[in-house]
């Protein structure tokens, strides 16, 4: 979904403010992301093994490169599209 609303992004032309439609799905779409590898981090440490530690570290070390190739792509949205389209309140702060 992430893929498709960047998509959506790019596609937008020069100047043209996305929908609230749009936005929610921009927004639902990365929270869904992160939300499903946190979940996946949180469950490992739940497991509490102590014959798999450096898995988990190993594990872990990638979850949060993963984490920060997210939120890089999020944060490069606004600075091409998203904020020189904006006219209204609320697209300003998405």
């Amino acid at each position: 979904m992430v893929e498709f609303m960047e998509k959506v992004v790019t596609a937008a032309s020069e100047g043209e403010e996305l929908t609230v439609e749009e936005r929610n799905l921009l927004s639902v779409a990365y929270k869904n992301v992160i939300g499903a590898r946190r979940l996946i981090e949180q469950k490992e440490e739940s497991h509490g093994n102590e014959n798999h530690i450096s898995v988990v570290r190993d594990y872990r070390s990638r979850i949060e490169k993963e984490f920060s190739d997210i939120c890089d792509g999020i944060l490069k949205l606004p600075d091409t599209k998203l904020v020189s389209a904006a006219s209204s309140g609320d697209s300003k702060v998405l």
